[in-house]
C-alpha cells in the first residue's frame, strides 16, 4: 500500500472520485438554480400586478405640478407691483384668510411647499382630529394675505392617482399591503439576477439573440431591460416600502419622544387661548437657526399635541429639504416646550420620500424617473408575456 501510494498509483484510482465530485457539485449549482428560477417565478407572478399599478399611477405624479397645469388645478402666485413685490404679511392675517373662507372650521397645518413659499397652503377642518381626506386647503397669497384658490382635492385626478399610489383607497391596511408587495418584488428582482448570471457569464451583459424565436427575444429584452433598470428598481422598490411604514413609524414617535417632551403636561385642561402663529416661528427660528419652516401643525393635530404648535423646520438645500426637526410651543403662552432632533427611523423616512418620487433635481431627474419607471413597466409586461406562453414553448419543444 505504501509503494503505490509513493509511486502514485492511487493518482489512478483518485480521477473517478474527483469526476465524481465535479458531477455532484455541478448538480447542485443547478438544483439551486431551479430554486431560484421558481422563487422568481413565483415572486414576479405575485407582485406584477400591483407594481404595474404603482407604475403606472406614478408615473403622471412625477410631473405633479404640471399636472395641475394641464387639468387647471395649478395656483400661481399673481402679478404685483414692485412696491409690493417683497411684502409679506403675518402668518395670523393668511390663517385667519383661510379661516374665514371655511367658517366653523379650525386649522390643522400651514404648509409651505419648497417650490412655492410665496403660495402657503392653510389646512382647516370641523375639528382638529379630522382625517386627511375630509379635511379643506385653502392657499394664500403670503404677499397680501389673499386667499386664491383651493388646491386639488377628492375627486380631482391627481388625488386619485395619489390613492391608487400609497394605499388603493384602503387606509392602512393598503399601505402596509402594497409594502409587502415591495418586498415580494426586491426579491424578484433579486432572484432574477441570480437566474441570470449563468447567461451573463455565458454570452454577455445585455444581448439579446435576434436570431432565435420571438419568445427568446422577448426573454432576452426582459433581461437585459431589467439589468439596465436593476439599481433604480432595487432603490424605488426600497424607498417605496420604507414609506408605506410611515403611519407606524409616526405613532412610534409619539408614544415615545413626543410623550417624553410633553410629560409636564400630562392631565391639563384643554386650551383656552392661544398664541400669536407669528411668535411659535419666531421661537422656532431661535431655536434652530440656518433652517426654515415647513409647517405648523396646529394644537390637537398628529403632528403636534393638543396643547403645543409644532413649528416643522427644514434645510435649505437640495439634500437637506426634507430633514425635518420639530420645535413644540406653548400656544396659550408662545413659550418654547422641546425641541428634539428625530429619531433614525424618520430620518431614514424622511431621507427615502424624495428618493423614491425624484422630485428634488428639477425636470431632468423627473424625466430620469420617467423613463425608468416605463422600461419598468416593460419589464413587469414582458415577464407577464413569458408567463403566459410558457405552454406553447413546452409545445414546441415537445414537437421538435
Amino acid at each position: 500500500m505504501t509503494g503505490k501510494f509513493l509511486t502514485g498509483e492511487t493518482g489512478r484510482t483518485d480521477a473517478p472520485n474527483a469526476s465524481n465530485a465535479h458531477r455532484q457539485n455541478r448538480r447542485s449549482s443547478q438544483r439551486a438554480l431551479r430554486a431560484w428560477s421558481v422563487a422568481h417565478r413565483w415572486t414576479s407572478l405575485v407582485c406584477t400586478a400591483f407594481m404595474l399599478l404603482l407604475c403606472l399611477a406614478g408615473l403622471p405624479l412625477v410631473f405633479g405640478h404640471e399636472l395641475d397645469l394641464l387639468t387647471g388645478d395649478a395656483i400661481e402666485a399673481p402679478e404685483l407691483p414692485a412696491s409690493q413685490a417683497d411684502a409679506r404679511a403675518r402668518y395670523d392675517a393668511v390663517l385667519r384668510a383661510a379661516l374665514d373662507a371655511h367658517p366653523g372650521h379650525v386649522a390643522q397645518y400651514m404648509i409651505w411647499e419648497p417650490d412655492a413659499p410665496l403660495l402657503p397652503v392653510v389646512v382647516t377642518a370641523p375639528r382638529a382630529d379630522t382625517p386627511p381626506d375630509d379635511t379643506s386647503s385653502t392657499t394664500v397669497d403670503a404677499r397680501t394675505a389673499k386667499p386664491l384658490g383651493t388646491p386639488p382635492g377628492k375627486g380631482s385626478l391627481k388625488f386619485v392617482l395619489l390613492k391608487l399610489h400609497v394605499d388603493m383607497f384602503a387606509g392602512l391596511f393598503g399601505k402596509l399591503f402594497l409594502g409587502a408587495m415591495g418586498v415580494v418584488f426586491l426579491a424578484a428582482i433579486v432572484s432574477g439576477v441570480v437566474v441570470y448570471l449563468p447567461f451573463w457569464r455565458k454570452v454577455g451583459l445585455g444581448r439579446v439573440r435576434f436570431s432565435k424565436k420571438r419568445r427568446i427575444v422577448w426573454l432576452d429584452w426582459h433581461n437585459a431591460i431589467g439589468m439596465l433598470t436593476l439599481a433604480w428598481a432595487l432603490l424605488v422598490g426600497a424607498t417605496g416600502s420604507i414609506n408605506t411604514l410611515a403611519d407606524l413609524m409616526l405613532d412610534a414617535w409619539r408614544n415615545d419622544q413626543l410623550a417624553q417632551m410633553l410629560a409636564p403636561y400630562r392631565g391639563q385642561p384643554a386650551l383656552a387661548a392661544r398664541a400669536s402663529v407669528d411668535d411659535a416661528v419666531n421661537v422656532a427660528r431661535g431655536v434652530a437657526p440656518g433652517i426654515i419652516p415647513s409647517f405648523v401643525a396646529f394644537p390637537g393635530t398628529r403632528f403636534s399635541s393638543p396643547h403645543h404648535y409644532a413649528v416643522w423646520m427644514r434645510g435649505d438645500g437640495i439634500l437637506t429639504t426634507r430633514i425635518l426637526r420639530p420645535v413644540l410651543v406653548d400656544a396659550r403662552t408662545g413659550a418654547l416646550t422641546d425641541s428634539r432632533e428625530l429619531p433614525w427611523y424618520l430620518k431614514v423616512l424622511l431621507g427615502s420620500q424624495p428618493l423614491h418620487f425624484g422630485d428634488f433635481g428639477g425636470m431632468p431627474l423627473k424625466l430620469f424617473w420617467a423613463a425608468f419607471d416605463v422600461l419598468t413597466v416593460v419589464v413587469l409586461g414582458s415577464g407577464l408575456y413569458l408567463w403566459a406562453t410558457r405552454h406553447n414553448a413546452r409545445k414546441g419543444g415537445r414537437a421538435g
